[in-house]
């Protein structure tokens, strides 16, 4: 009996106890959460061991009622959780302590600085040239936008991209994988490249597999526009740090001394698209920085003012330090550059898809497709002559938008229902912006006497050169001089001595007896010799007075016994064959591999001798 009431006696102490570490409320709650009412009130002094011990241990103590020979281990753990609840309460009580310390010493100053604040915002940062100034800008904000026409005619899928079926193929499957690759887009200015770029990442999007999902970003910049600072002060492609002394970073970081990293493109890009036009202008060293964020897919930053210790560090600063920035991107450059004028470096880490110069017919396509876009109707010849003055889509685009607007205002007291752009309406767009036509179209004699078309290339460019030539006899045997403009090329000067010996060859002349003048109408400059055989059918021509066909265009280095020997940019020059409206293209042998597949408005043959060019060409 006595035992019994030593137990009952202990249990009440532990209670009351219990009662001043925690509060009624919480004494409470334990009991209705772990259904203690009947066992707290019990006459049944174990029972009331078992309600002490779970609502001291929050329900991890004992699992069931204890016994009389278990009992004294049921009171042991209850003193134990006990004792758990008053040293936490008497920490708890000393931290409050020290903290209503501190708070009665700095209480002067956040006194101070509460008046402050409240003065601050009785003053106010306004006065009247402020508030005059803000009046303004929310006036000029609330003006409406204007609608901007090319973005109104900027192709919205694959099918309105002309002329670029083979390009827009390569491209999107390269980027519709589970691991799409780095791009370097080649090609001429306005056929596309940017909005076949935009196109695929959406098209990709929709495809399961892809690592594309609605969130991918489509970052677009100019790398002419790209400038950072060797010292990291700035960088907007790859991110850069502001030092709280020297680059101010924000007002809150600043007065505790903190640097703050800004995240550049290249993050913001993460999990899509960075598009970077003109990626041949980026700045070299910029060049080599992006390499290596291809290779991390990270952005890295450092600084001499961040300690990784401070307190005061915001987590997601401290995050960017030491893990630094996600870049996980998929990088698309465009160029209008040459293959061998960009970084081999960045070459080697990208596949590369070429895009084609858009011929005369791709040019009247467009500019059907705009027309139909903006509800007008053209005149029958507007679209093959816009086709004649530009090789580039978005400039054959503008000149529609210039007529548009000008058949617009010449009708503006008479609006019709639906608006017709007159061939007068182009042609005075084109004089007014003092447009010349891109290739002039020459539809004269189908013979001429030393008159033949070559073909040259410049970076993605094919164009026809008019070579012409004239044979007198010279006054005086083996006294005969040749003439060529100086503005030609000195590789195109000495095709005409390679030409000596097979023109004696053909003609059984020899060129010394002879006065020969060789011009390149327009002085355009041939870079190279591709223009030798050329030069010597027309020397032949006018040698033999024998007129060449006029819907041929001939490219190919002349070697000593006549063979047509192989040149560079095949593909080029028979894009720019066709603009000029030529039939045939005489190619050497050897270059018979570079020919363009499905061609449709042009023929072309592969030659090995000047005697099949004659063949051809000669009446």
């Amino acid at each position: 009996m006595s035992n019994e009431l030593s137990l009952e006696s202990q249990v009440n102490v532990l209670f009351d106890i219990l009662k001043n570490v925690l509060d009624e409320g919480a004494i409470r709650a334990r009991t209705v959460k772990y259904k203690l009412q009947k066992q707290i009130k019990s006459e049944s002094i174990y029972e009331r061991v078992y309600a002490l011990n779970k609502i001291a241990s929050d329900g991890k103590g004992v699992k069931v009622v204890p016994t009389s020979e278990n009992v004294n281990e049921a009171m042991e753990d209850t003193f134990n959780w006990v004792s758990d609840e008053l040293a936490k309460r008497f920490i708890q009580n000393r931290i409050e302590s020290q903290v209503e310390q501190v708070l009665v010493e700095k209480q002067d100053k956040y006194i101070d600085e509460m008046r402050l604040g409240i003065i601050r915002k009785q003053k106010g940062p306004e006065n009247a040239k402020t508030l005059k100034k803000y009046a303004k800008l929310e006036v000029l904000d609330a003006r409406k936008a204007n609608k901007n026409i090319m973005s109104l005619l900027r192709p919205a899928d694959f099918s309105e991209i002309v002329g670029q079926e083979r390009a827009i193929k390569s491209l999107l499957s390269k980027m519709a994988s589970p691991y799409p690759q780095h791009i370097i887009l080649y090609g001429p200015p306005g056929v596309g490249k940017t909005t076949a770029a935009r196109i695929a990442l959406e098209a990709a999007k929709k495809m399961n597999f892809t690592p594309f999902d609605e969130g991918s970003k489509f970052v677009e910049v100019d790398g002419t526009t790209l400038r950072w600072d060797p010292r990291e002060i700035t960088n907007p492609l790859l991110g850069s740090v502001h030092d709280p002394i020297y680059q101010g970073s924000k007002k809150d970081l600043a007065e505790i001394g903190v640097p703050e990293p800004k995240p550049g493109l290249v993050t913001e890009a993460h999990g899509g698209v960075l598009f970077i036009d003109e990626i041949g202008e980026l700045d070299d060293i910029l060049q080599n920085k992006l390499l290596k964020v291809l290779e991390d897919k990270r952005v890295e930053f450092s600084s001499s003012y961040y300690d990784p210790d401070d307190e005061n560090t915001p987590k997601y600063i401290k995050y960017l330090f030491d893990n630094g920035a996600p870049a996980d991107f998929v990088l698309i450059g465009a160029t209008t550059r040459e293959p061998s004028e960009i970084n081999p470096a960045l070459r080697s880490r990208c596949t590369e898809v070429y895009f084609e110069p858009l011929g005369a017919k791709d040019i009247e396509k467009i500019i059907e497709n705009a027309a139909e876009k903006l509800g007008v109707v053209l005149e029958e010849e507007i679209p093959e002559l816009i086709s004649r003055y530009t090789i580039e889509g978005r400039k054959a685009v503008n000149i529609l938008a210039d007529a548009y607007g000008y058949a617009l205002y010449n009708k503006k007291d008479n609006l019709p229902e639906k608006i017709t752009i007159t061939l007068k309406d182009v042609e005075e767009v084109l004089a007014i912006g003092r447009f010349i036509p891109y290739e002039r179209v020459d539809k004269g004699n189908a013979y001429e006497i030393g008159h033949i078309y070559g073909l040259g290339v410049s970076g993605f460019l094919g164009s026809t050169l008019e070579i012409e030539a004239s044979v007198y006899e010279a006054k005086e045997k083996g006294a005969g001089t040749i003439r060529f403009n100086e503005t030609a090329g000195s590789m195109a000067k000495d095709s005409v001595f390679n030409a000596a010996s097979v023109i004696r060859k053909i003609t059984n002349k020899d060129i010394k007896d002879y006065d020969i003048h060789v011009n390149v109408i327009g002085g355009g400059n041939i870079d190279g010799p591709s223009a030798g055989v050329a030069i010597t059918l027309s020397i032949i021509s006018a040698l033999e007075e024998k007129p060449l066909r006029q819907d041929v265009a001939v490219t190919g280095e002349i070697s000593l016994r006549g063979k047509a020997k192989p040149v560079g940019g095949i593909f080029e020059k028979i894009y720019g064959a066709r603009r000029k409206g030529i039939k045939l293209v005489l190619v050497p042998k050897d270059n018979e591999k570079e020919i363009p597949v499905g061609l449709k408005d042009i023929e072309v043959k592969a030659i090995e001798s000047i005697e099949e060019a004659i063949e051809v060409l000669f009446n």
